[in-house]
């Protein structure tokens, strides 16, 4: 057996096709971050990205796709905004995750959201978080009821606003599961910049890469990994929008926003329903909403899957140095993300730091 470290756009179809045999084989969700075109994606924003893959036989048994740093410093492809991370092996194929490293020339591979599952890391994870996910493999209706019992207050308040924004708005309330009209991309991506802003947060689409990356998606069209853009309209005006990756059985969730002008009529929920019901009449089967708490989360969720994140890191200097670098800040915040009290206040600072920054 031998690897070989490719460039993402130099993989071959048939090394591609073996990529997508080897996820089906899996048996987990079929995550569209776990595809080889999300990694080609990254690949052309991020001229660092990599991929390692394993041949026996003359023929491919599994991929790893990362980025590379300085120094021997690595990170999943995409870190940062992939919700899903790992290797892609054959049954049985179990390097052990320094050895993969050093076919790799890394001294550290960073990690935020590695799927479960991923014996090679096994140990790596510092933290682990849940992922909640909508099932709707039985059908939107079987869903709905679901709701009725599990969350009826957040249900039926979020259907009364739809139908009050339906009488209130300017026109007709209507939904478009797959929107390819470029400007309703350009509108999302305008008001999540906002509520960056507004909430003290780093914005995302500041960096030309992530921008660039999500435009690409949007454009994307494969069985494995195709972007979906989903609009809710009041008339012809848009008042909340979601762009998120799809495979054929996983709508992958994630830059939901909104126009805070309708914030009153909640429409980020009831988007979030139409898109349940959307995906369950295409035939996916589940809605991971990503990791991390939000209440609507817990009120629109049936299940969780779980995350983790981590680091694994090969003996010597260059690994101690990034090992330095990375983990006192971790440290850090996981002990305030892991005390609530002072999370609240650290999200209030930010919030109030975001409104002065408004008056500038």
């Amino acid at each position: 057996m031998n690897v070989r470290v490719v460039r993402p756009g130099e993989l071959g179809e048939r090394e591609i096709e073996a990529w997508r045999e080897l996820r089906a084989k899996a048996g987990g969700p079929a995550n569209p971050f776990m595809e080889p075109e999300f990694t080609r994606a990254v690949a052309e924003v991020r001229p660092r990205s990599r991929v390692a893959v394993w041949w026996e036989d003359g023929e491919p048994v599994g991929f790893f796709p990362y980025e590379k740093g300085l120094l021997g410093g690595g990170r999943a492809i995409g870190f940062g905004v992939s919700d899903s991370q790992g290797a892609v092996l054959r049954s049985g194929l179990r390097p052990s995750a320094r050895a993969l490293l050093r076919s790799c020339g890394l001294a550290v591979w960073q990690f935020d959201n590695l799927e479960d599952g991923q014996p090679v890391f096994e140990g790596a994870a510092t933290e682990s978080f849940a992922s909640p996910v909508i099932d709707v493999g039985e059908g939107y209706a079987a869903y709905e009821a679901l709701l009725r019992v599990q969350s009826p207050k957040f249900l039926r308040t979020t259907l009364a606003k739809e139908r009050k924004l339906g009488r209130q708005g300017d026109g007709e309330v209507r939904f478009v599961f797959d929107e390819r009209d470029p400007a309703a991309l350009r509108t999302l991506m305008a008001w999540k910049s906002a509520q960056y802003r507004r909430t003290g947060r780093g914005d995302r689409f500041a960096q030309e890469w992530i921008s660039a990356l999500v435009r690409r998606l949007h454009t994307l069209r494969t069985p494995g990994c195709s972007g979906v853009l989903s609009v809710l309209y009041v008339g012809e005006r848009p008042v909340a929008a979601h762009f998120g990756l799809r495979s054929r059985t996983v709508l992958s969730c994630w830059f939901p926003a909104y126009d805070p002008e309708f914030a009153k009529y909640s429409p980020g929920l009831v988007l979030h329903l139409r898109m349940a019901e959307a995906a369950a009449a295409a035939g996916i089967g589940m809605l991971d909403l990503g990791r991390g708490a939000a209440e609507y989360k817990d009120a629109l969720k049936t299940g969780e899957l779980t995350v983790h994140e981590g680091a694994v890191v090969r003996p010597g200097v260059p690994g101690a140095v990034h090992w330095l670098r990375r983990e006192p800040p971790l440290r850090v915040h996981r002990f305030v993300r892991t005390r609530p009290a002072l999370a609240a206040r650290g999200r209030a600072a930010l919030n109030a730091l975001a409104r002065l920054r408004g008056h500038r």
